[in-house]
């Protein structure tokens, strides 16, 4: 299997060094930055791009473009691993797009395509017999997608909630235990890595309700958009509410619910029990499905990383490689 990588952050580079490290029969034919690319069509030099980029910020030659490697490189699949907009989808959704109406499969951890235009996408790769595959962008290496696609296959699911959000989960963890206030666990979570330097989608709550629209729109069968979710963030919590709430052994966690009977979707913070199974520490995930036959089952993991979210990637490639006996 030959795959071309459009966005060499965290999650490109930390993919390209598994699949350099690990025998998996998948070459890397072409990688793009938003600055740079380069293309070899007999597979790449892993180690040479890795290094390059830390040395100069670039994967490769500035006139090499994404539109250039969509059209020439030779890829089975383009993993698409550019930033999320959330507003637009732009410009992940027209290479999305293009790379489809070519007959080329999708891989991507990019949240704004999935939640804008699920239903054209799928329509587009349907009519050119080819794969889109989105596990990474919902809870980074949980593998949720595919839980409640197939591993769950025959349920009905009643309903869906959980912690989306490990940057949210980690200032509320960080406050309940050591009573920090929410300034101070915000600037230890930035120091950390953990939120970013415009923490608007992770505390507004913004982050956990895109993924809980792709859940509706790609599982339930819905057709919610961002507007469709009522959404309270972390940003207005006091201190004192956690030390209120500890005392009753208690504590808050950010959840995003899928009230599926009634297609209600909510993300708001919640009080719950100390040791419910829903609170989990630090930056982790959590998610619980509520069916009828398999009764309550819930996936814990790290919702975020390099490594984590690149072997959902990698779980797509391979998801994609094998599917109905097609071999590549």
């Amino acid at each position: 299997m030959k795959i071309a990588i459009l966005g060499f952050g965290s999650v490109g580079k930390g993919l390209a060094r598994i699949i350099n490290e690990k025998n998996l029969g998948i070459i890397i034919t072409a990688v793009g930055d938003s600055k740079s690319g380069i293309i070899d069509n007999k597979g790449l030099d892993i180690c040479k791009i890795l290094d390059n980029k830390e040395k100069t910020g670039l994967c490769g030659d500035m006139k090499i473009t994404p539109e250039l490697i969509l059209n020439s490189a030779d890829y089975d699949v383009l993993v698409e691993v550019t930033p999320t907009n959330a507003d637009t989808g732009q410009p992940a959704l027209e290479y999305i797009k293009y790379a489809l109406s070519k007959g080329k499969s999708v891989v991507t951890s990019n949240k704004g395509p999935i939640a804008l235009e699920y239903s054209n996408l799928l329509k587009i790769a349907e009519e050119n017999k080819c794969f889109l595959r989105f596990e990474a962008a919902v809870c980074g290496a949980i593998p949720i997608i595919h839980a409640l696609e197939h591993g769950l296959a025959g349920n009905n699911i009643k309903r869906i909630y959980g912690v989306f959000n490990g940057t949210c989960n980690y200032i509320l963890t960080r406050m309940s235990d050591e009573k920090l206030t929410y300034q101070q666990a915000l600037l230890e979570a930035r120091e950390l890595g953990y939120a970013e330097a415009d923490p608007t989608y992770d505390i507004k709550g913004i982050d956990a309700a895109i993924k809980l629209v792709i859940l509706a729109n790609t599982i339930l069968g819905f057709h919610k958009t961002l507007d469709d979710v009522d959404i309270t963030g972390i940003d207005n919590i006091p201190s004192d509410a956690l030390q209120l709430a500890g005392e009753d052994e208690k504590t808050i966690r950010l959840i995003g619910e899928i009230d599926v009977e009634n297609e209600k979707l909510r993300v708001s913070p919640r009080i719950l029990l100390k040791n419910h199974t829903l609170v989990v520490q630090d930056t982790l995930n959590a998610v619980t499905a509520e069916t009828d036959l398999a009764g309550n089952v819930t996936l814990i993991g790290k919702g975020a990383g390099s490594v984590e979210t690149a072997s959902s990637i990698i779980s797509d490639l391979l998801f994609i490689r094998e599917c109905n006996g097609r071999r590549y």
